[in-house]
């Protein structure tokens, strides 16, 4: 099979900034396995600015101020706003607890465009159980109501477990009843706490499955959907193009559908230390912004341009029709294999020819 582009684009587009790994829950599926903090070596406000600095002179990405828990960070408004008077899109993941009239404010005069509340359940006993602690579901919908009489956009993320798998039908119309602007699934990544929860990650047909649900979702839905650590939904959304099927458009500038992985190539990760990684979940140290200036480091490192180079890709990915719209999960591949250039362990599609 002969690829019409062998190198990804490395035009940054979006960053996950981890600002602090403090957290006020306890998640049982955390990557980060963030608790109460303070963790040493978190980047001071000045080197943030500085990082900003870095950020604003090559690109204009969308910055996704993160944790642990933001909102524990004391000067997280200064570096959100610091970012929009640099021209950045800002915007922040929260789990909502911490939200309330006076917070939103705050996000609403630092430029923050919109924010993403963390939703795992349809009700306070499987949400609560998911974030280990009781209230956690009451916390977050008073957030959730504090944004909207203040106007602020905000979305509903959901991690996809075993435990929730028949729940999602139920979470996406209470994301859509609640008001939300976008509706955005995560297919459970094992890593940090998460390895503990092997067990609860769906098998490769219910993944199949939900990501087809979740098209079909789509060509309707009045609110955005996306797919996230779900790479081949992109593929999904391919063949069901040659079917003639048309999405219903939505409009906004967060809804921007563009590929699947895009670790590396169009977005990156930057831990509570400054350690660069290709995302979240994919823990390999492509450098630090506390040693190295951001570009060089985004432009330069080894792990960055192998994942640009499609060539590289190995197993049934590499073979794949679909690696450009794809690219599978390099961190599920990396926590099955060691490798992360390796076949996506959880697709069911068997490419042409193979």
């Amino acid at each position: 099979m002969e690829l019409s582009s062998k190198l990804l684009s490395n035009n940054l587009s979006m960053i996950a900034w981890e600002v602090t790994r403090s957290c006020n829950l306890n998640c049982v599926h955390c990557r980060a396995a963030a608790n109460c903090g303070p963790y040493p070596g978190e980047l001071s406000t000045k080197k943030c600015f500085q990082l900003i600095d870095e950020i604003a002179v090559m690109s204009s990405p969308v910055i996704i101020l993160t944790g642990g828990e933001p909102l524990l960070r004391p000067d997280i408004f200064d570096i959100a706003a610091y970012g929009t008077g640099k021209g950045l899109r800002m915007v922040m993941a929260t789990n909502g607890t911490l939200v309330n009239e006076s917070t939103v404010k705050k996000m609403i005069k630092s430029g923050i465009k919109r924010v993403s509340v963390s939703l795992d359940g349809k009700d306070a006993p499987s949400h609560d159980a998911f974030r280990g602690e009781i209230g956690a579901f009451s916390g977050a919908l008073n957030g959730i109501e504090a944004m909207k009489r203040a106007g602020m956009e905000f979305q509903i993320n959901t991690t996809v477990t075993t435990a929730n798998l028949r729940q999602i039908k139920d979470i996406l119309e209470l994301a859509k009843k609640l008001g939300a602007a976008a509706h955005h699934i995560f297919l459970l990544v094992p890593t940090g706490r998460g390895r503990d929860l092997a067990e609860q990650a769906i098998t490769a047909a219910d993944y199949e499955e939900t990501l087809m649900w979740f098209h079909q979702e789509s060509l309707q839905s009045s609110i955005q959907l996306k797919a996230t650590c779900a790479p081949h939904y992109f593929r999904i959304l391919h063949q069901q193009k040659d079917k003639g099927q048309k999405k219903k458009p939505v409009s906004g500038q967060f809804h921007e559908m563009t590929r699947g992985c895009l670790g590396g190539s169009a977005f990156c990760f930057i831990s509570h230390v400054g350690q660069v990684q290709p995302c979240g979940y994919l823990e390999l140290n492509c450098g630090n912004v506390q040693k190295q200036k951001f570009s060089r480091i985004w432009e330069n490192s080894e792990v960055f341009r192998n994942l640009r180079d499609l060539s590289k890709y190995g197993g049934k990915c590499g073979r794949c029709e679909f690696i450009k719209v794809c690219g599978g999960c390099r961190a599920r591949a990396y926590e099955a294999t060691g490798d992360y250039l390796a076949a996506e362990p959880l697709c069911l599609y068997q490419p042409k020819g193979c």
